[in-house]
């Protein structure tokens, strides 16, 4: 069986939607982009499965059986994506309580990185750079001398 163009088409949307919130900073976005997703993979796995009969032996010939696998893990993937919404909805309720809106803010440790990633980032490439020109990088790194000897080891 072959699944439907439509099928195919609304998957890639709600899969593309659902990304494209999930990289925003409200957690009500991201609430929705996790929905979104979940919702995508839940037809995605029905489109997987094979149309016919019910599959119970005896009342339908075994040829003709539809396959359960898919509808057994569209069921599994229905309660953990519940189970992340009702997280995201305490997490959110949590922050709108707290802050007074729902933005996730970059915390002391991010805008550190983001800070040491611009200083990294020149004109040209790190090779390009040190090529040639004696730095602070080239010197061997000391070795303990005189009384720090005996404290190093």
């Amino acid at each position: 069986m072959t699944p439907n163009l439509t099928y195919v088409v609304v998957v890639g949307v709600l899969f593309a939607a659902g990304v494209t919130l999930l990289l925003e900073r409200s957690l009500t976005r991201v609430l929705m982009g996790v929905i979104l997703l979940g919702n995508g993979a839940n037809l995605l796995l029905l489109t997987g499965g094979r149309a016919g009969g019910p599959p119970i032996v005896g009342t339908t010939p075994e040829e003709e059986m539809s396959d359960p696998l898919p509808q057994a893990m569209v069921l599994t993937a229905i309660v953990i994506t519940l189970g992340m919404t009702a997280f995201l909805l305490a997490l959110s309720y949590r922050s709108w309580h707290l802050n007074g809106h729902d933005e996730v803010q970059d915390d002391v440790e991010d805008r550190r990185i983001m800070d040491l990633a611009d200083r990294d980032e020149g004109p040209g490439t790190a090779d390009e750079q040190t090529a040639g020109e004696p730095g602070e990088d080239d010197d061997p790194v000391p070795t303990p001398s005189g009384a720090d000897a005996g404290r190093a080891g």
